[in-house]
């Protein structure tokens, strides 16, 4: 199979201080606040754009996926990773967390897997692809089946999940982040 001109080939990659200026780029296209899978809501965005900040940022949020790293008490060890386009890899695409376990607070509300895509690169497959290279770093992680959740009106994420195979388990109302959809992937059958 050919690969379309326009379509992403996307990989995941460590976040690199070398790429600060376009995490910078990524994020804020989405504004300040919470940002799906890019893990920043422990900084604020003064300090992401301060050069040394950002890199203690990075450096902290890399270790985590170190499973011998101590962590506060309410952190799970995760892989975060940045999505790129082969062809343009230094323009970053979004963002996935990967949670190697779940708390209470995943299993109910964020699940093991969480992304976002900068809105100008939605409807392009960019989650899609991301989302599928992320199952596969959960297999390596031993995981047999990943939680993943999405909020009730979000098609297009409830879309992705389901093309991986997701099972609904059930949809709840939570005390800080409205309905979410609550969906189950076999890791086997990926």
């Amino acid at each position: 199979m050919v690969d379309e001109p326009d379509e992403p080939r996307i990989r995941l990659i460590q976040p690199t201080v070398r790429l600060h200026q376009a995490f910078l780029d990524c994020a804020f296209e989405f504004g300040s606040g919470h940002r799906d899978g890019f893990a920043t809501d422990s900084i604020n965005d003064d300090d992401l754009e301060d050069p040394e900040r950002f890199a203690t940022w990075v450096a902290t949020r890399v270790s985590y996926a170190d499973e011998s790293t101590e962590l506060p008490p309410d952190r799970v060890h995760d892989t975060l990773s940045w999505i790129v386009d082969e062809r343009e890899p230094t323009r970053i695409r979004g963002s996935i967390s990967l949670r190697h376990r779940l708390n209470d607070f995943l299993l109910n509300v964020g699940g093991h897997i969480g992304y976002g895509v900068r809105p100008t690169a939605r409807r392009q497959g960019v989650a899609t692809a991301a989302l599928g290279l992320a199952l596969d770093q959960a297999k390596s992680l031993g995981l047999q089946r990943v939680l993943i959740t999405c909020a009730k009106d979000n098609v297009a994420s409830a879309c992705t999940i389901e093309h991986w195979g997701g099972d609904l388990e059930d949809v709840r109302e939570t005390p800080d982040h409205g309905t979410v959809r609550r969906y189950w992937i076999e890791l086997a059958g990926v």
